[in-house]
């Protein structure tokens, strides 16, 4: 029922999604981009509904507390306390680790303001975790979340980091002066 009615507000909206079907994949992290908007959000738990996907994301931990953080809870968040300096890229890979089935939804830029370079965790993460990482566009002039295949991290950070960037370039967001140069 909710996939149905996510595709029918999808399309009232005017965006569509498309690319690689991950439903068959049992863990993968998603990396999503650009992330310059909070419409960004609902718009991927759309995306997410409407294509069949299970799939968890981080989230500053003050958006999970009452009155509504319990609605984030069940989309599938788990809080992170961004003011702690601890191992998270080794937390989140024994979480991995731990689950037959676990996939992460990640925006790699870490915030919505411009940046001119990604946050590496989550290619330590799926790299650690032997997961792919698919990459998902944001292309708001075209109205369309674009699904890549399956990338898998090799031993060349640099040049894996340099590959999965140059992906996102050029795609703009929803506040495309916030967008990846």
């Amino acid at each position: 029922m909710f996939q149905k009615l996510s595709g029918v507000i999808l399309k009232w909206w005017g965006w569509k999604s498309s690319g690689y079907d991950t439903r068959a994949l049992k863990k993968v992290i998603y990396a999503v981009a650009p992330h310059t908007s909070y419409k960004d959000f609902f718009l991927g738990v759309l995306v997410r509904s409407e294509r069949g996907i299970r799939s968890n994301f981080i989230g500053k931990d003050s958006l999970f507390k009452p009155p509504f953080g319990f609605i984030f809870y069940w989309l599938g968040g788990h809080p992170v306390d961004r003011s702690q300096h601890n191992n998270m890229v080794q937390a989140i890979i024994d979480v991995f680790n731990k689950n037959d089935h676990f996939s992460l939804a990640v925006a790699p830029e870490g915030t919505r303001e411009q940046v001119d370079k990604f946050k590496t965790g989550f290619y330590y993460i799926a790299r650690g975790a032997g997961v792919p990482i698919v990459m998902v566009r944001i292309d708001a002039i075209r109205k369309e979340m674009q699904f890549s295949e399956p990338f898998w991290p090799g031993d060349n950070a640099e040049k894996d980091l340099a590959f999965i960037y140059n992906h996102f370039k050029g795609i703009k967001g929803f506040v495309p002066e916030k967008s990846i140069l």
